[in-house]
């Protein structure tokens, strides 16, 4: 069983006034993930963060929906956070574990925060995690532009020390090839 996790694509995280680096492509390549998963069935988890402490992604808002283009199934799992790393205070390495589980394949938004917190607690926790290197975005940050993020975490997870398991970096095209 492989896991695919798609982190944060809720509509608040793509307000008109923030560019993400390339945005559609990466909604894009999540769908044609996703169908691909649906088709050997594999499991699919949308992760929607809950900023309730933070006064935003409040829980049933328009804000913290999921972005529409995504091609939500009512098979797929629908999860909420509170931090940035989807596995505090969530059930979701209980989830995790009670499956026969070969692969966590993480996907999303925003590489530098939640994505990034999401991949080191997976492999923290033992599990084998693929992160599909343009499968996450981010916006600019002071002194970075947005390609320049996502270029320097798929650096990072590339070199990140395995645990048990291992952690790979692939691109969309070549996870596809392979799986």
């Amino acid at each position: 069983m492989r896991v695919l996790l798609v982190i944060d694509m809720q509509k608040e995280s793509f307000p008109a006034t923030l560019q993400r680096f390339d945005s559609s492509g990466v909604i894009q390549r999540i769908n044609r993930l996703a169908a691909s998963f649906r088709a050997k069935g594999d499991k699919i988890i949308y992760i929607q963060h809950d900023g309730t402490r933070e006064n935003c992604y409040i829980p049933f808002t328009e804000g913290w929906e999921l972005l529409s283009q995504l091609d939500v199934q009512s098979s797929d799992l629908i999860m909420a956070k509170t931090a940035n790393d989807a596995f505090y205070q969530t059930n979701l390495k209980g989830l995790l574990q009670a499956l026969s589980l070969e692969e966590v394949v993480i996907t999303g938004c925003a590489s530098d925060f939640c994505v990034d917190a999401t991949v080191k607690s997976a492999l923290s926790n033992d599990f084998p995690v693929t992160v599909i290197s343009n499968g996450h975005t981010t916006a600019d940050r002071p002194g970075l532009t947005a390609k320049q993020v996502v270029d320097h975490y798929n650096w990072i997870w590339q070199e990140l020390s395995p645990t048990k398991s291992k952690i790979k970096v692939l691109d969309l095209d070549t996870y596809l090839q392979n799986n």
